[in-house]
Formats: C-alpha cells, structure tokens, sequence
C-alpha cells in the first residue's frame, strides 16, 4: 500500500461529524485545488457502445486528448482486448497506449519488461490507466510479485497519485482493494469456507484505499455471499459491489455509481458475528443498493439519490403515512440468484412487512462438498433509517435502497431437498 494514498484515504475517512466543513473538503481534495486520484471498479461485461462510462472515464483524464495506457495483463487474447478497450475509449477523444506486458502475449519476458524504461515512460506520461478483464491474478503475479511492486507498477502508482483516473472491468476491478478474490468462482463454497492465501483470496493492488473492499459481476453472480465472510475474515468494515455494465467512481470518501444498474454496499461496522456456531454468520450488517446516479459519502453514510429519484418518489416506510406498494410476501429460494439481493430489498422497503427471509443452498452439492446440508438464512429488516426512492424515470421500476438491516445464519437443509409425494 502507497503511504500517501492510505493516509489521504484515513484521514477523510475518519474526520468527524463535528466538523462539517473539514470533513467536505477531506472528502473532496477538489475544492482545495489539489488534484483527486480517481479509482473507478467496473462491473464486468461493460458494453462497448455503454456511451456513458466510456465518455466520463475520458472525461475524468482532463478530456479530449487524455492518454490512457490500456494493460490487458488479465486478458486471454491481451491483443483483441486491448484493441476493443482503445476503440472504445477514442471514440470519446482519448489517445491510447497498449502497454503490452501480458502472459498470454507469446516471446514476453515479462520479468525484464516489467522493469523496462520504454514501459515505465509511456505510463507515466498518461492520465488515465485502464485494466482489462480476465484473469485478476495475471496482473498481481505480473505487476505486483510476491507483494513487490514493479517499476511498471510504480508507473500506475504515479499516474494515480499526481490525480490521474486508474479504472478497471471484471478482472481490473477485483484488483481494486488490497484483498481480492483470486479463484473463488462458487459463491456457497466461499459462504462454507475456508477462504485461504494464494488460492481463495490474494493481495490486490489497493487503488481504492484500505478501507474499503471491491467485488465485481456482483448482483448477476450472487457474490453478496462471497463478500461478507471475506470482509469479516479479513476485517473490512465497508464492502461496495458493483454489477455488470455498471461502473463506481471513488474520489476520496465519495461514490458515484453510473451506467447500467447499481451497486450494492455493505456495512459491517455494527455487526456481530458467533464464532461458536462454526460457519458463516452476521447480524445487523447494512446494507444500501446505489442505483444509477446516487452517490454516497463513506465518511458520513449519507446517500444522494439521483435527479430523477429526487424529484419523484421518497419511501419512508417508518413514516406513519408510509402507503407500501407491495403487499404481497416473498420468500427466495435463492438469494444468490441474479439481482435476488437487490430485489428483495426493494420489495421489502416498499411492503408493509418488517422482514423478508430466503435462503442459499445447494440443491446439487457437489461430491466433495464437506457439508451438504449446510445452507444460510439471510434476513432482511427494516431499521429506523431506512429508507429509499423510486422512480420511473428509465421506463422501469428503479429503486434505491438505503440502511437495509441483514443477519445471515446457519441452517441445516435436507438431502435431497424433496421427495415424491404419497399418502
């Protein structure tokens, strides 16, 4: 971890209440003219033809004209990618450098070109980096081995620090936090554990500070159930994961999610957990789905929805006039299910119920699974702050969720899950 960045991202991230005015300016470097690092985690799967992300990371670099050095270091075909990533990026004025330092490039030595001053020059000359998706633990053995940060990495390392944008999709988003996933594919295995060193889990490169956890493909993949035991495991109190085609700009203590959907955050700074049940458990983390355009401040938990939810429909379902949507119940079957999370969080903000409980199982344990019968409940509750907004703005029914209280326990599934019925 860079000192300069960790101590600007501490000192924002733990300014007090007290101060307001101190804490505005921590959390926005801007507005004292010093320039802010930009780190911005992609989702996966951003489309090519997503206009808004391409468009604002450009932007982001100081506008038409910014340099990107674009490193497909994760990618299978670094070639293609690289290529695609560069169309994309020129179409909103970027000049672009493919940094090709990659293991799948065939005659690199990639010791010797990690090292190699012609590299180091054209990264530290631009104002914005780019990482493609892949393989996130391409780019750690490559830039970072052993926990050693390369002459090409420092290269990044200064782009970022002097204010330039590092961003990254799928592969390139894992690399965000000092921790990553590194091969955790199955979501229930990683709820079961162990998540191990070198295998489950590895050193990311920390662009987004120490503070906070990054996750990415997340409410597609149903990786809420692999974020919370990492971020316990590993002592992460803030977890922010972010779904396809979607992007989140970090500046400072500030989020901004844009593009396709949202991103969902997780608070475990009031959570519990009971060592003695022997597997995975939490009560009272919180959690808050960031659609399009809201922003959120890590500092003061404050969301800020965006126009068109402001200017429509705010949900307090604590108010005495609250007058919920839904009145149905739900109970999933599959909360690790494509944008199960998100959904469910949504119905209950806007039902009259107080909770709403689904599980995560597998139905089809694998053979070698240690502990077959071993399934989560996951309780979604209100809190006195929760609260949220709707709109209808996109064509669609878009809802933010803020401060959604959620304990996960422990439970004992039968195998096989049913059998045929008699009399």
């Amino acid at each position: 971890m860079h000192d300069q960045h960790r101590r600007r991202f501490l000192a924002a991230l733990t300014a007090t209440a007290a101060a307001p005015a101190a804490l505005a300016q921590a959390a926005n470097p801007s507005t004292q003219g010093i320039a802010v690092p930009t780190a911005v985690p992609i989702g996966g799967a951003l489309r090519y033809d997503n206009d808004e992300v391409w468009s604002r990371l450009v932007a982001l670099a100081g506008g038409p004209g910014a340099r990107f050095a674009i490193f497909a270091t994760a990618a299978g075909n670094p070639e293609r990618s690289a290529g695609l990533i560069a169309r994309a990026l020129q179409k909103h004025g970027a000049r672009t450098e493919h940094i090709a330092v990659a293991p799948k490039l065939p005659g690199v030595d990639l010791a010797a070109a990690v090292k190699h001053p012609e590299w180091v020059d054209k990264v530290r000359g631009c104002q914005g980096v780019f990482f493609s998706g892949g393989a996130q633990e391409r780019i750690v053995d490559t830039l970072q081995p052993v926990g050693q940060t390369t002459p090409l990495l420092q290269a990044v390392w200064d782009v970022f620090n002097r204010g330039g944008v590092v961003a990254g999709t799928s592969a390139g988003a894992a690399i965000m936090s000092t921790t990553m996933f590194r091969d955790a594919q199955d979501v229930m295995a990683a709820m079961k554990g162990p998540l191990r060193n070198g295998r489950e889990v590895d050193r990311g490169l920390g662009f987004v500070g120490p503070s906070l956890f990054v996750d990415q493909h997340f409410l597609r993949r149903g990786r809420i159930g692999r974020m919370l035991p990492l971020m316990l495991q590993r002592g992460y109190t803030l977890g922010l994961g972010v779904e396809e085609n979607s992007a989140a700009i970090v500046r400072g203590t500030q989020v901004e999610v844009i593009g396709g959907r949202g991103a969902l955050l997780a608070d475990l700074s009031t959570a519990a957990h009971d060592a003695a049940l022997g597997a995975f458990n939490l009560k009272n983390a919180v959690l808050t789905y960031l659609d399009r355009g809201d922003r959120y401040d890590l500092a003061t938990r404050v969301l800020t929805p965006s126009a068109p939810k402001a200017a429509d429909h705010r949900i307090d379902p604590n108010a005495a006039d609250f007058k919920p949507y839904f009145n149905n119940r739900i109970f999933p079957l599959d909360m690790l299910g494509d944008a199960t999370i998100s959904n469910a969080m949504a119905h209950l903000l806007d039902s009259p119920q107080r909770e709403l409980r689904g599980l995560a199982f597998n139905a089809l344990p694998p053979a070698d699974d240690p502990a077959p019968e071993l399934g989560f409940e996951f309780r979604l509750h209100k809190r006195p702050d929760t609260h949220g907004w709707f709109t209808g703005h996109f064509g669609g029914e878009d809802y933010t969720v803020a401060h959604m209280g959620l304990d996960v326990t422990p439970m004992r599934l039968r195998q096989p899950l049913y059998t045929a019925w008699s009399r």
